[in-house]
């Protein structure tokens, strides 16, 4: 498998329990490029996001990660970001204090304000996260990740839970991302909104990767 795939899936399959909820997957994602992953509910995107991400195993096939087998999870997860339904944010931290804390987690460093500002939420930067709204949580969430612009983002319905600014917000976030050279898969329910940042389009239905409206 080539250093010039972010992501690559080879006849994968994941069974939990005795349902088969990803079936025989193959999926090439150059570097740099940008996938917007659709499908109803149910249909297996936050498990694939979870997979990419090796905090699933896949039960037959194989992948790798910028080259990493899967199953080296170390490796893999010092490439990846992965922004789920959870948003894993530390309730009793503030924003700022999140966001310093993922900085130095991660060896690196940043403009906290500046992020917190672009965010809409430098206002409550010194409130405890738990005291936040769903909203400001996920604006909050889509900071750290275009602050901290891992090499692979992943990210599952970044526009729920946000008004119609905050889904702008999120387009323009996920844009800086992609142009800091994150290599981008987002999920989303939002095809309009998430084909702005991800043109390139799969559809995942019963486990299934079919080609989307505008092709491979």
């Amino acid at each position: 498998m080539e250093e010039t795939f972010a992501v690559q899936l080879r006849a994968v399959w994941l069974r939990l329990g005795r349902d088969a909820v990803l079936r025989g997957l193959n999926l090439d994602v150059r570097v740099g490029q940008s996938l917007t992953l659709l499908g109803s509910n149910g249909a297996g995107k936050s498990t694939l996001l979870r997979l990419i991400a090796s905090a699933l195993s896949c039960t037959r096939g194989e992948g790798r990660v910028f080259g990493f087998d899967l199953q080296d999870r170390r490796s893999v997860r010092e490439h990846v970001h992965l922004l789920g339904h959870e948003l894993g944010l530390y309730p009793d931290l503030t924003p700022r204090e999140n966001l310093h804390f993922a900085l130095r987690m991660h060896g690196q460093h940043g403009d906290i304000d500046g992020s917190l500002e672009r965010a809409g939420i430098l206002s409550a930067a010194d409130r405890r996260v738990r005291f936040l709204s769903a909203g400001m949580k996920k604006r909050l969430a889509l900071a750290r990740l275009a602050l901290l612009a891992r090499p692979l983002v992943l990210v599952d319905e970044p526009f729920a839970n946000l008004d119609a600014e905050g889904r702008e917000l999120a387009v323009a976030l996920l844009q800086q991302t992609q142009a800091a050279g994150s290599t981008l898969i987002v999920a989303a329910h939002e095809p309009e909104l998430s084909l702005r940042v991800a043109p390139r389009a799969l559809v995942l239905s019963e486990g299934v990767l079919g080609a989307g409206t505008n092709g491979l």
